[in-house]
């Protein structure tokens, strides 16, 4: 082959990649729009879109990260929306699978450990009431990966979610405190990191969630602070209008608490 022969497929190659990260990128727009507005069918045809790209020798890890991220978040919309617990439970086993394969595939990217951490302690939640044993050995996994994860990433603000989320169940004294500080934290790391300049297929969310949480915090610690709830709640929805979550339930919950105070 001549070497313009050479340069003209390097060129078709490359433009085909380029074409085949645009597409993904798209997809991952949607996916993420998808998680709030609450639209798991959304969430599980984009998980199947993905599989093409999974393969792919640049990006396929965050193909794979991307795949794990629809299938949690569907399941999280579905707990609140009350959906069969075995869907939930095939989501929360799937997103695990796809969140190690991307870790695998790039073990630098630790928002994979933390996504598959988070769907762990969920499913150990799920089944906790039918399969004791199986329940306990996936927290211990979970807690385990999470660990491993700020290990390397402490100033993860999508770490410091799911950490502050496990903080606020823990029955030890002073947990509530600990999570309420964790998210704060992580607010403000995920603020102050926001305006970098990232590839559009890195994992960047945070803040809004941040704000959600905090605002479920305030309204379901020992002594609810409901004044700092729908701020915060309200916070959240600035950046996202359309979040089905905040918009449709917490806030909603949180107005109810207000009006019966």
């Amino acid at each position: 082959m001549n070497v313009l022969a050479t340069s003209m497929l390097a060129l078709m190659l490359l433009s085909g990649q380029t074409d085949a990260r645009k597409l993904v990128t798209a997809i991952v727009q949607k996916i993420e729009r998808a998680d709030y507005e609450g639209d798991r069918a959304a969430l599980k045809r984009l998980h199947d879109e993905l599989a093409p790209y999974v393969a792919d020798h640049e990006f396929g890890s965050r193909v794979l990260y991307w795949r794990g991220f629809s299938l949690w978040r569907r399941s999280l919309n579905g707990f609140n929306d009350g959906a069969d617990p075995k869907e939930l439970e095939d989501d929360l086993q799937q997103c695990v699978v796809d969140f190690k394969a991307a870790g695998a595939r790039d073990p630098g990217l630790l928002d994979a450990k933390g996504g598959a951490a988070s769907c762990m302690v969920n499913n150990s939640f799920l089944i906790m009431s039918s399969d004791r044993d199986r329940s306990r050995k996936l927290f211990q996994e979970s807690i385990a990966l999470l660990d491993e994860a700020l290990a390397g990433a402490p100033d993860n603000p999508r770490l410091l979610w799911v950490q502050g989320t496990n903080q606020f169940y823990s029955r030890e004294g002073g947990a509530q405190e600990r999570a309420m500080a964790t998210y704060e934290r992580g607010l403000a790391l995920a603020r102050k990191q926001k305006n970098g300049t990232a590839d559009p297929l890195d994992p960047t969310w945070g803040e809004p969630e941040l704000l959600m949480n905090l605002a479920f915090a305030n309204l379901h610690k020992s002594t609810p602070d409901l004044d700092a709830a729908k701020r915060y709640a309200e916070s959240a929805l600035a950046l996202v209008p359309y979040w089905h979550y905040v918009r449709d339930n917490l806030l909603v919950e949180i107005q109810k608490a207000r009006s019966s105070h």
